[in-house]
């Protein structure tokens, strides 16, 4: 009998060590209510943290990588993939914060100076910096005001659109570059067991 309440006892002490352990695991609720400008940064933040290492995966050599087989002729290279985000996110970012662009808007691919990876990748990190201070600018106020689209000087867009921009724009060239790094034999950071 001693030995079944022993038993008994050990149980509901590991029963009550697991429940604290998952309780102790779990996220603490958010108190701040978020807003426009907390879950675009959010966003912006969680495609940066796959974005720029996926960036950094590919080595130098590989930078200029672009298949070119079947319906792949004439797409841009691993390097140009990455100069493109970067370019547009400093574009759109000088559109939210009414500010004259760093690069000029024609270089779709950005500038044809920075070469080297090192350069490349600083040039991603910088464009990166740009947008979290540009949506920092976008709240529940200003969310639908129409600014000047950096892409038709004619037209305008509403700053939400521009936010999100960043995020989704960079994530469809993200898609495209995770097909070129595991064309070479590199697994994705953000696809790697942790």
């Amino acid at each position: 009998m001693m030995k079944t309440r022993v038993v008994i006892a050990i149980a509901l002490l590991g029963s009550c060590l697991t429940v604290l352990a998952q309780e102790k695991a779990k996220p603490k609720a958010k108190t701040e209510k978020p807003t426009v400008t907390s879950v675009l940064d959010r966003q912006l933040t969680m495609l940066e943290k796959e974005f720029v290492p996926a960036a950094e995966a590919m080595p130098e050599d590989k930078y200029e990588f672009a298949p070119s087989e079947g319906e792949f002729k004439g797409v841009r290279t691993f390097a140009q993939q990455v100069k493109h985000v970067a370019a547009t996110n400093l574009i759109v970012a000088a559109a939210l914060l009414g500010e004259k662009p760093q690069i000029d808007p024609k270089l779709d691919n950005g500038p044809d100076d920075v070469k080297t990876k090192d350069q490349i990748i600083k040039f991603l990190k910088d464009s990166f910096a740009q947008s979290h201070k540009a949506v920092q600018t976008i709240n529940n106020k200003n969310v639908t005001e129409m600014v000047p689209s950096p892409f038709d000087p004619k037209d305008k867009d509403p700053r939400l659109a521009l936010g999100n921009i960043l995020t989704w724009h960079s994530f469809d060239h993200y898609g495209q570059m995770v097909v070129y790094l595991r064309m070479n034999g590199i697994i994705p950071p953000a696809s790697r067991k942790q």
